[in-house]
């Protein structure tokens, strides 16, 4: 009668595991479509016709990819595409260099004032963007920055958070390896570059993620540093297009399609590696 019992329990707990689990996945499903339904109905709504747009249908009874080609006619939108890439991608490179250099830096020396500089560091996080606005302007006006590339790109060359997290994973880089390398002769910028870099590839890629997304979403300094309409960035530029198309919700729907495409593929492709490297550097710190 026992082992009869004792055998039905697990069978029991296995079936209530496998029902919560169907559970959890219908609910995680019914959140995804839920979350992913406005895309949806703006991606659809930049194949409708202007009068159709504002009827309840969700489908659009034919295609209209004029609306995209009109959008990139009578917009600068192949300029804001190329400034936000250049303004990303010159601060995506600068940040991987600087924030793992001087997070190796934290990590692997010791020197005087270690702890103190990387507090002072870290403290910059507190320090809310909106105050640093005057600052950069005055200082891109100085040296002529305004409506340039570096201009845009130099608020974000390094950032706190990115020295803390490179600093955090690089503690866990073996220093028998980078005792070794210093025995076979290779200097600190070496070991730096050839043994310390590509172990911390996981935190590196996070990295450089999380950076250029935040570079391509940028819309309060660059609406303040720039003048140009050749020269905004595209959330910036999408904000001149929306006030100027007015009513034509197709063509609104267009821009910001092709305004958040770049993302989209960007998680859709990278999803994986921006998890593993946040679970990675977790571990490693």
């Amino acid at each position: 009668m026992f082992n009869k019992q004792s055998a039905k329990q697990p069978k029991r707990q296995s079936e209530t595991s496998r029902l919560w689990k169907i559970i959890s996945y219908i609910l995680l499903g019914i959140f995804g479509v839920m979350m992913a339904l406005p895309f949806l109905w703006m991606i659809l709504g930049t194949f409708k016709t202007r009068p159709e747009i504002m009827t309840p249908a969700f489908w659009p009874q034919q295609f209209q990819w004029q609306n995209y080609r009109e959008v990139l006619s009578t917009s600068n939108m192949g300029d804001w595409y190329k400034n936000s890439l250049i303004v990303a991608m010159l601060s995506t490179l600068s940040v991987i260099f600087f924030d793992s250099l001087a997070g190796y830096t934290f990590a692997k020396f010791n020197f005087p004032f270690k702890k103190l500089f990387f507090i002072i560091i870290l403290s910059t996080l507190m320090i809310p963007t909106e105050m640093l606005i005057i600052p950069w302007y005055v200082m891109a006006v100085k040296y002529g920055w305004v409506d340039s590339y570096w201009g845009i790109a130099f608020p974000g060359v390094i950032t706190a958070g990115g020295v803390f997290l490179m600093q955090q994973f690089m503690r866990g880089v073996p220093d028998e390896l980078l005792d070794s390398a210093r025995i076979d002769g290779l200097n600190e910028f070496q070991i730096f570059w050839k043994i310390a870099m590509p172990l911390s590839m996981p935190a590196v890629g996070a990295l450089a993620i999380f950076n250029f997304l935040g570079n391509w979403n940028a819309f309060l300094w660059p609406l303040i540093v720039t003048s140009q309409r050749e020269m905004m960035t595209l959330p910036v530029g999408m904000l001149f297009f929306s006030n100027e198309s007015g009513s034509a919700w197709e063509m609104i729907m267009t821009g910001a399609t092709l305004s958040v495409l770049p993302l989209m593929l960007i998680f859709l492709f990278f999803q994986r590696y921006i998890i593993q490297g946040i679970a990675l550097t977790g571990l490693k710190g």
